[in-house]
């Protein structure tokens, strides 16, 4: 099977008829992506064309998808398994794009037992075994230094929701330790929560504090983002995230391979 499968992603790459204007674009628009080797930008673009080809991206609500929007979102949710395999994003066919924010409703009872549904506008939501939707709004954002991004954000969600509903814990290569990150983020989830109740500036978007899978996905964000700030506040969940992701954004960033061991 895996000698069909390299066979069959060959096929498509040699077949592929990528527009390299339009490539060369879509690297030109965010940090993480301007910052990458030849060697990576050429594994991005494996990536990508593969996504691509194995998933759908759709416009709803009236937006009309071009080639190059589409080319955007598979570019940064494939730079989260850049050095991984596209069989991290398994199990799921679809991705749809609104032009902006979008309603969503649901149901909850709350503990007096009363119903309630709420309409809430939402940049981006991750469904377990579903489509990954965003905000094209939000999606096309170039980066800065909020550290915000949508894509990457919900593409972190899908990561943790391999071993099932999203909780921060996505399953980790065989040579992690799982006593390990679970203390490193535990001890940083409780710091960066203690810092959000006292309203304290963070350079980490607050979001973070709402529960862990949620402060998976936004430090997944920054990871990649602004990777100086997460190896600042939370030097032991950056060393986690780089070897889960198999990257070291902060070293990129600054030319090295020396970030880790700051």
């Amino acid at each position: 099977m895996q000698l069909f499968k390299r066979w069959r992603r060959g096929r498509i790459l040699r077949r592929s008829t990528l527009d390299q204007n339009v490539w060369r674009a879509v690297l030109e628009r965010y940090p993480f992506t301007r910052a990458l080797s030849g060697e990576e930008c050429a594994r991005l673009r494996e990536r990508a064309i593969l996504f691509l080809h194995e998933k759908s991206i759709v416009g709803a609500g009236g937006l009309k998808l071009c080639d190059e929007m589409r080319m955007c979102i598979a570019a940064q949710a494939c730079m989260l398994i850049l050095n991984l395999d596209l069989d991290y994003y398994r199990g799921w066919v679809e991705v749809i794009v609104y032009p902006d924010e979008f309603v969503v409703e649901y149901d909850y009872v709350d503990e007096d037992g009363i119903a309630h549904r709420i309409e809430e506008p939402m940049t981006g939501e991750s469904w377990l075994e579903g489509p990954v939707i965003l905000s094209w709004a939000d999606a096309e954002s170039r980066g800065g230094d909020t550290g915000y991004n949508v894509v990457i954000h919900e593409f972190a969600h899908k990561l943790d929701m391999l071993n099932g509903d999203a909780n921060g814990f996505p399953p980790l290569h065989a040579d992690m330790d799982r006593a390990q990150w679970s203390e490193a983020f535990s001890a940083a989830y409780e710091d960066f929560c203690r810092r959000v109740e006292r309203r304290e500036e963070t350079v980490i978007d607050p979001y973070a504090a709402e529960n862990p899978a949620e402060f998976f996905a936004v430090l997944s964000e920054a990871f990649f983002e602004t990777p100086g700030a997460v190896l600042g506040e939370y030097g032991e969940v950056y060393r986690q995230l780089a070897a889960f992701y198999r990257q070291d954004p902060a070293a990129r960033r600054a030319g090295t391979g020396k970030a880790l061991g700051a």
